[in-house]
């Protein structure tokens, strides 16, 4: 697929929400199997509604990744929306299904895992049409790329360390999460500014 400049920091954005989704997914499933019969029926139908909210937001951002930079904003709008209630319905389940501490750590482990593969694809990714800049812009875009290396390895510190501690409320853990994918945004959207104002055109 070829991608102009605009698209880049919404791929990107889409693909990071994505894959937390699905990490939360994978996670929470792994348990469902283990729950007393009430418990795994309320489970299930939560599972459920998480799974739809993940087809739905999928199925926009596949609707809008060929439109002008216009309509891609409009588009990440929207998804903002349907990733807060999926991030919602994920709590509800936290709260109501998985009572057990572990389980909270575990989702949470999972999902940071999954927010740190995306930053270092995103690295990666960024590295690669960096290559196709020319020496009097490298230096800027060498910078941004170092901002969101730098991000990467202070929000995996701090992940870690919640991790660790092991006694932190959903709510905690969530907005940890919250602040690591912010940042991540952040520094992600500077950097691919930095390569789109150098190069004309990037091909991944």
């Amino acid at each position: 697929m070829t991608e102009n400049g605009s698209q880049h920091p919404y791929v990107t954005w889409t693909k990071q929400r994505l894959d937390e989704m699905d990490a939360a997914l994978a996670s929470i499933e792994t348990k469902a199997s283990q729950l007393e019969a009430d418990a795994k029926s309320k489970a299930t139908q939560l599972n459920a509604d998480l799974k739809k909210r993940r087809e739905d937001f999928e199925a926009e951002v596949k609707a809008h990744l060929k439109a002008g930079e216009a309509a891609l904003q409009t588009s990440k709008t929207q998804l903002e929306k349907q990733w807060a209630s999926f991030e919602a319905e994920l709590e509800t389940y936290v709260e109501t299904v998985c009572k057990d501490i572990d389980q909270k750590r575990t989702t949470f482990a999972d999902i940071a895992a999954a927010q740190a593969k995306t930053w270092g694809e995103a690295v990666e990714k960024l590295q690669t049409a960096a290559s196709e800049v020319g020496a009097e812009n490298r230096a800027k875009v060498d910078k941004a790329i170092a901002q969101l290396q730098a991000g990467k390895t202070e929000a995996k510190a701090r992940l870690e360390e919640l991790k660790q501690a092991g006694d932190e409320s959903w709510a905690a853990l969530s907005a940890a999460l919250q602040t690591s994918r912010k940042k991540f945004d952040e520094a992600s959207q500077s950097a691919w500014e930095a390569v789109k104002n150098s190069v004309p055109t990037i091909k991944s």
